[in-house]
């Protein structure tokens, strides 16, 4: 009986050993790399404030945006508001040396029909400072709708920490 413990044990310990030396095996992980997006950079998720540029009024705020690359390697990014805010989702061409962006005539995906334009759009890298006191990029960018032509409206705020005491 004690021969088939001590047998048993082996058994467990070389199983052990055994798995734990092949589980080490990187072979075929070489080529493996994190591909990473073009607008990597200027993705994010926004806390923004939407003001009418011509009155001055405070439309909304606090309202998130994000902006995430198309994946299609073609230097532009989707800016939406998930319908919170001016209901605006399509996506900008990108600049990544000075991190501007803008687009003409873009068609608005939540609002069928519609197009937008995105001019004077930039993001400040550790231009702002949250509730909390961290310090995040900054963005801004003036939008006019076809729907509304001549009628600027500014987007302003900052990018989202996560952290409970930034949240709105």
């Amino acid at each position: 009986m004690k021969k088939i413990k001590s047998n048993i044990v082996h058994i467990f310990l070389l199983t052990l050993f055994t798995t734990l030396i092949v589980s080490c095996d990187e072979d075929g992980y070489d080529d493996y790399g994190m591909e990473t997006n073009p607008s990597i950079e200027m993705n994010g998720e926004w806390w923004i404030d939407i003001i009418d540029e011509a009155s001055g009024d405070v439309l909304a705020q606090h309202i998130l945006h994000k902006t995430y690359d198309t994946n299609a390697g073609d230097s532009r990014m989707f800016i939406d508001d998930d319908q919170n805010g001016y209901w605006i989702k399509g996506t900008v061409a990108v600049d990544l040396n000075n991190f501007t962006f803008n687009t003409t005539d873009e068609e608005n995906l939540v609002d069928p029909g519609s197009t937008f334009n995105v001019t004077d759009g930039k993001i400040l890298k550790n231009a702002s400072v949250t509730e909390s006191g961290v310090v995040v990029d900054s963005i801004y960018f003036k939008g006019e709708f076809s729907y509304d032509p001549g009628t600027i409206i500014i987007f302003a705020g900052h990018k989202r920490t996560g952290f409970l005491e930034d949240e709105y």
